[in-house]
């Protein structure tokens, strides 16, 4: 166990001999991700639930992981206050590192792949464009443009407008 912020690290060996104590791991990535793949028994997290207060019956002993650790790291704070009055750790490495280390996961395989909708969308959007503008007008081009600027930004920033409008979607609930 070693400590860089508020909340201390704990490697996935110590992870699941602490859920086997029945400590709980909080998932604090997208309902998609979650889906995708996660701790078995995990509590689903997002962003956007992440200021809501846990329910009184939760375990008196918290794990929170993301995919890599980064995210976690960022919502640190957060995910401090949130588990005030509790045992509270963060998963080194995140999932990768429990998947690494050779431990289960659990995964929806029913679940819609976001990312790969959002592939699709912005390749036939790019052929579109590019086929418009040679055919019809050069205007066309812009929506290569457009597609382009929001792929560069979502590799930037890691915010995918794309991606979360699809998660709305009926299709994807």
């Amino acid at each position: 166990m070693s400590t860089v912020g508020q909340l201390p690290r704990i490697t996935p060996s110590e992870a699941t001999a602490k859920i086997r104590e029945d400590a709980l791991a909080v998932d604090i990535r997208s309902q998609a991700e979650y889906r995708g793949g996660h701790i078995g028994g995990a509590l689903s997290l997002p962003p956007e639930r992440q200021r809501d207060k846990l329910p009184d019956d939760t375990a008196l002993c918290l794990i929170f992981y993301c995919l890599s650790g980064k995210r976690t790291t960022q919502a640190e704070t957060i995910l401090s206050a949130l588990g005030q009055g509790r045992e509270c750790y963060i998963l080194e490495g995140g999932l990768q590192a429990w998947k690494a280390a050779g431990l289960p996961i659990v995964a929806d395989r029913a679940a819609p792949d976001i990312m790969r909708q959002v592939q699709t969308i912005a390749g036939s959007l790019i052929l579109l464009g590019v086929l418009a503008g040679w055919l019809v007008s050069p205007w066309f081009y812009l929506i290569d443009v457009m597609v382009g600027a929001g792929l560069l930004t979502a590799g930037l920033t890691g915010f995918c407008g794309m991606a979360r409008l699809l998660a709305k979607m009926p299709w994807n609930h």
